[in-house]
């Protein structure tokens, strides 16, 4: 996991060949005013705008996730945005089967922390990073990018 803000997005851009196309996306957009949805911006990235109700850590670590095909680039735009995070190596506690179609996995295991995202900041989720997200109060916006792996 790598949390930074979109100023030094560069330092990380040699980890994935995709990584320089998702977060010139993001330098060349007005991402605060992105609709809500999901699409295809090049071959093997996908940008998903959420906006919604922040939720309570009870709530959110029902989704306790991970994905063995994407890298997560997860951007707060309107925050503070809460996130839950375990190492995968650590969860011994399945929710059920993996999904290939929605490349999910979750687990009941309890998080091993807690961090937080400010406006203009990002959390980079690789498929050891189980996480669960959306925890805050009030109105939540954020902007995924799935890179295919």
């Amino acid at each position: 996991m790598i949390i930074d803000s979109l100023n030094n997005a560069a330092k990380y851009y040699s980890l994935h060949p995709n990584f320089k196309k998702a977060f010139d996306y993001v330098n060349e957009n007005d991402i605060s005013n992105l609709p809500e949805g999901a699409f295809e911006i090049a071959e093997g990235l996908k940008v998903i705008v959420i906006v919604g109700e922040g939720s309570s850590k009870e709530e959110s670590i029902k989704g306790f996730e991970c994905h063995d095909k994407n890298i997560d680039i997860q951007i707060s735009i309107k925050g503070p945005e809460t996130f839950a995070w375990k190492p995968r190596e650590n969860c011994t506690s399945p929710n059920g089967e993996y999904s290939d179609e929605k490349d999910v996995r979750f687990f009941y295991d309890a998080p091993d922390m807690f961090f937080q995202l400010q406006e203009k900041q990002f959390a980079i989720l690789f498929p050891e990073d189980v996480h669960a997200a959306m925890i805050g109060d009030g109105i939540l916006k954020k902007i995924v990018i799935k890179v295919k792996i």
